[in-house]
């Protein structure tokens, strides 16, 4: 059973948003259902993150999903030898839930993410600051601010300006 509002979030995504500030997306963008399983939450350990990332759960603009299935645990338990606890636990739910799933990471996992749910599925931070241009939330300038502080925080994006995502 598809669910195309569920997104699940990787512990990346949520700490280059709490890096500037901007968990609120994730509230805002609200015809998306934002979840971290709790292997996710564990890994946001810095400060201010930690708080940030738990104010949103207090808010409601993310919660936490735990597994439910035999299918789901068995699955985490074949992707934990090859990528991380977090990782593992957001691309089996994603594929048993058929959510979709937020993450910055490349290599392994995206090759496995991609074989698994099949392309168009993954999102990253550029991916839903597009979205929140789109939206309507963030202007172009606001989002290529926020690039700007999330490069100085040594995440680097390949792009110069989100202008280049959104020209006809």
């Amino acid at each position: 059973m598809a669910d195309e509002r569920l997104v699940l979030v990787d512990a990346n995504v949520l700490i280059n948003l709490s890096k500037v500030s901007r968990l609120d997306l994730l509230g805002a963008l609200a015809d998306l259902d934002f979840c971290a399983p709790p292997e996710v939450l564990v890994e946001v350990v810095n400060e201010p993150g930690k708080t940030l990332v738990g104010r949103c759960l207090d808010d409601g603009h993310l919660r936490e999903l735990r597994f439910s299935t035999v299918a789901e645990l068995a699955l985490f338990t074949e992707l934990r030898k090859i990528m991380g606890m977090g990782e593992a636990a957001c691309l089996s739910l994603a594929f048993h839930r058929g959510a979709l799933l937020a993450s910055d990471e490349k290599r392994v996992f995206r090759r496995e993410a991609e074989a698994r749910l099949g392309s168009g599925r993954l999102l990253n931070t550029p991916g839903l600051l597009v979205l929140a241009i789109r939206r309507g939330i963030l202007t172009i300038d606001e989002a290529d601010e926020l690039k700007r502080h999330l490069e100085a925080k040594q995440f680097k994006m390949t792009f110069g300006s989100f202008r280049e995502f959104l020209s006809p």
